[in-house]
């Protein structure tokens, strides 16, 4: 199966966007401003998807206009997987502070386990 350019163009993108955003993760578990880290790659991502891609797509006429085009489809995997990666290093548990609330029923009806801080009512 042969990709065209467009897909291909969007996947390199896509693939920059998560490489970015699990060095943001990363970076941010361990010092306060890391996530920035991430967010300075994406200035390199024209460098990054003309390796990748040898030819550009009919609707990005020069290499400039990469930035431009390519900045939604990658600003939502970085995101995404800055969360991820970031969530994944601090070892993030929920807490229940609400009886009341839809995570404390999931957790006392038994479909989660995650720790509570909250004492049953009645």
């Amino acid at each position: 199966m042969k990709l065209s350019v467009e897909h291909k163009f969007s996947l390199t993108v896509y693939l920059w966007g998560i490489i970015t955003g699990i060095i943001s993760g990363v970076a941010a578990a361990k010092f306060q401003y890391g996530w920035l880290i991430g967010l300075a790659l994406y200035l390199v991502i024209d460098k990054f998807v003309l390796a990748v891609v040898k030819e550009l797509p009919p609707d990005v006429p020069e290499e400039r206009a990469v930035l431009r085009k390519a900045f939604w489809g990658w600003a939502l995997f970085w995101l995404y997987f800055t969360m991820l990666s970031y969530s994944l290093m601090i070892g993030f548990t929920p807490q229940c502070y609400s009886n009341q609330s839809l995570l404390y029923q999931m957790v006392t009806s038994g479909n989660a386990t995650v720790l509570c801080n909250v004492t049953p009512v009645g």
